[in-house]
């Protein structure tokens, strides 16, 4: 390939083409604190020999990530240069890093197309933890339907079996992932992760017989277990067609049943998702074709809010914000920076010291509460 990265426009990689056979794009979502990164990390092993995975990752927030990133947001954007710069929260920078990410989409779908064409079978995408701010996002939306106009494409949603065995904690990651399919409108996976904590079968039951979950919804009081109880008549339809598979992160267990589901995932894009996305994609380069359209009429009143810098000016200092770049190429930080990381670390260090002896003494309480109980028991 001669030409640079700088210089590929989309139209050039699928209008003589459509969509691609390979490399197939699957997008990991799930809730913080469901094993979505260590997920990702077993997945990429297991599917290694066979698959050869280029391996995506999209939450710029993260400090590292245990796998081996072919293309990483934290080289294209700096997350905290991005909050401090714009005046932003913690959402609010990844929201931004992620637009800023998405500007270079053209480049982003050509490294994924090289990929194939090397013999990557499969490209796995991490997104960020907080899953709100990659599935309602704009730029969310574009990766997901730029991804799948251009390349075999599934969603793989992560859920804690082990925090789902409340029926109000169930039905709202149910929830969400009714939400994400219908936005998605892609093949749709649930991972249940962590079985080596909490057998999954309950999980089952309660999707295929209504009247289990009913019984575990009469064992709580809670005003909102009204709500659930309503909502579960109206996803009986959604759990007919969703594939699910029982898996455990950490151990490796299920591992082999879930290739094969993602396999038959990839299957159904072929069969009945395919076709609407060619539709979808001649639309959108006939309209690129035709230009843009004319504005008819531009509001004029309105007050605007001073936010700090503006987002159409680069941040002082910065060069070049976005690019697309490897790991081993990525400038070092200066002194100051690395100053401020050190006095982070040394900080985080220290909390984590607190809070693991706070864990550990109440632990040790508990402990000696359950011993002096049992001599109470045992004294005649």
């Amino acid at each position: 390939m001669g030409d640079g990265v700088e210089s590929i426009k989309l139209e050039a990689l699928t209008l003589s083409e459509g969509i691609r056979q390979a490399p197939v794009c699957i997008i990991v979502l799930g809730m913080a604190g469901s094993g979505k990164t260590t997920f990702t990390r077993s997945l990429i092993q297991h599917a290694q020999e066979k698959f050869n995975p280029y391996v995506v990752n999209l939450d710029p927030a993260c400090r590292e990530v245990p796998y081996a990133a072919h293309v990483d947001i934290r080289d294209t954007v700096n997350y905290r240069e991005v909050m401090k710069q714009y005046q932003l929260g913690p959402n609010g920078g990844i929201v931004t890093a992620l637009n800023m990410f998405t500007t270079k989409m053209a480049q982003f779908a050509e490294l994924v197309r090289r990929a194939g064409e090397r013999g990557h079978k499969w490209c796995v995408i991490d997104t960020p933890g907080q899953i709100e701010v990659f599935t309602w996002s704009a730029s969310g939306s574009i990766i997901t339907e730029g991804l799948a106009t251009m390349f075999p494409t599934i969603v793989v949603y992560v859920m804690d079996v082990q925090r789902s065995v409340c029926p109000t904690t169930f039905m709202s990651n149910m929830l969400y992932a009714c939400s994400i399919l219908y936005k998605t409108r892609l093949p749709f996976l649930v991972a249940l992760n962590k079985i080596d904590l909490q057998d999954c079968s309950f999980v089952l039951d309660w999707m295929t017989d209504f009247e289990a979950f009913q019984e575990a919804q009469e064992e709580e009081q809670s005003f909102v277990s009204n709500l659930t109880r309503t909502m579960s008549l109206t996803l009986d339809t959604f759990y007919e067609n969703l594939s699910t598979c029982g898996v455990s992160a950490k151990t490796g267990v299920g591992y082999a049943q879930l290739l094969t589901k993602i396999l038959d995932c990839v299957a159904e894009y072929e069969r009945d998702y395919k076709p609407v996305y060619e539709k979808k994609l001649q639309e959108r380069l006939a309209q690129n074709a035709a230009g843009p359209k004319p504005v008819d009429h531009v509001e004029e009143d309105g007050v605007a809010v001073p936010l700090g810098l503006g987002l159409q000016d680069p941040p002082p200092n910065s060069g070049n914000s976005v690019f697309l770049m490897a790991p081993g190429l990525v400038p070092q930080a200066a002194e100051n920076e690395e100053e401020e990381d050190m006095e982070e670390d040394a900080k985080g260090t220290a909390e984590d010291q607190n809070f693991h002896s706070f864990v550990q003494n109440h632990l040790t309480a508990q402990q000696s509460k359950r011993d002096k109980l049992q001599q109470e028991q045992s004294q005649p």
